[in-house]
């Protein structure tokens, strides 16, 4: 792991670490909070239940009382949903209930029994055989207090998950960057010496050195140039031309069969008639060579690749079958990700390459549509019609 990546890592660990940090101390304080307001509003059904107490039996006692203040602590609970019931269950009184007016006495009996289930209640002795109960619920503010642990928890979640896609996309595009400047420098650095074998070859041609040679090295000078004018054209947006595409496909799939092993049989089923799509005829060209080629690598230089397309009344459809290894349906995915491959030497960025073409320059998707593991996968490209 390089030092980049080091101080990538560790920015990663830290951040996450101090959000857990604050998750916790967060939530924390906030239990914390609702611990003690559940406790003071407790009290407050304590005092509540004595005044209720002292209503009930001074009376009876024949004791003249000032009710001023008693009366002072009921009025005050304006937001304890509380109800008062007999020995047996009857409601004696009930306050806050958020109830409408015209509320049906079983809809305020389903109400209260959802409160009494609740089981919080304080016992308030009348005589040695009457009681009755305070049942009380938890206030609205007590409510969302207890709630707002998991908000924040949802929150900081949605922050995280915002910071870690950012963070991705960032290294991304700084990613993307690296290989677009290094594409751009090396096309800027092959293009001298191309053109000076262009100018040695017609310096040649003079000196009536064999045609037979020239042509060859003529096709391989021109060769470098199709590969330098690809270079120079990743992570430039390039409109793509309405062409037909036969003689695209002709191209990449000839010059992979001249340049491949005999033992590699090589098909193509292209239609009849004039199929003109958007195209960039380079860079497509680049792509069929690539699937080309890791179809041969994973045959081990033996086996049969076949190339159909398909034209419809709005896309062109292209199916690249070989009879290699196949894939794992798990990474029918993964294959298209920069560093990913199989061969011991490489650095997992022809498909990766070939899906920015095809999505980026030409509007179009590429996809694995079948794999079997030994016996071979096709690669399903789908190109708009012009």
């Amino acid at each position: 792991m390089s030092k980049t990546q080091d101080k990538s890592f560790i920015m990663r660990i830290a951040f996450f670490s101090g959000a857990a940090i604050i998750i916790i101390l967060s939530t924390f304080f906030s239990n914390r909070l609702a611990h003690d307001l559940a406790n003071e509003e407790r009290k407050k059904m304590e005092l509540w239940a004595e005044v209720i107490k002292q209503f009930a039996t001074e009376p009876a006692k024949g004791v003249d009382m000032d009710y001023t203040l008693s009366l002072k602590v009921i009025q005050e609970n304006t937001n304890i949903p509380v109800i008062l019931t007999d020995n047996k269950g009857n409601i004696i009184d009930y306050k806050n209930l958020d109830l409408s007016p015209k509320i049906k006495a079983s809809n305020l009996k389903e109400i209260a029994q959802k409160i009494i289930h609740k089981n919080k209640f304080i016992k308030i002795k009348i005589s040695d055989t009457v009681s009755q109960y305070v049942y009380y619920d938890d206030s609205k503010l007590l409510k969302k207090l207890t709630y707002f642990p998991f908000i924040e928890l949802f929150v900081m979640f949605m922050f995280l998950i915002v910071t870690l896609y950012a963070l991705n996309t960032s290294k991304r595009a700084e990613q993307n960057r690296i290989w677009v400047g290094l594409s751009k420098e090396t096309a800027h650095q092959l293009g001298t010496p191309i053109s000076s074998l262009m100018a040695w070859i017609d310096l040649l041609k003079l000196k009536n050195v064999d045609e037979n040679l020239l042509a060859e090295i003529s096709k391989d000078t021109q060769r470098l140039h199709t590969i330098a004018e690809r270079f120079s054209k990743i992570g430039s947006k390039l409109e793509p031309k309405p062409q037909d595409i036969r003689p695209a496909l002709e191209n990449a799939i000839n010059y992979i069969r001249n340049r491949s092993s005999k033992k590699i049989i090589i098909t193509a089923q292209l239609p009849e008639e004039e199929t003109i799509v958007y195209l960039n005829t380079p860079l497509f060209e680049w792509v069929i060579e690539n699937l080309c080629k890791n179809a041969i690598d994973s045959m081990n230089a033996t086996g049969k690749i076949d190339i159909v397309a398909i034209p419809n009344s709005k896309y062109l459809i292209i199916d690249v079958t070989d009879t290699g290894k196949g894939i794992a349906k798990s990474n029918y995915k993964t294959v298209f990700k920069p560093g990913y491959t199989t061969k011991a030497r490489g650095w997992g960025l022809g498909l990766s390459l070939v899906k920015r073409i095809i999505e980026e320059n030409h509007d179009g998707k590429i996809f694995v549509k079948t794999s079997e593991i030994g016996k071979g996968t096709t690669f399903r490209i789908i190109l708009k019609r012009a």
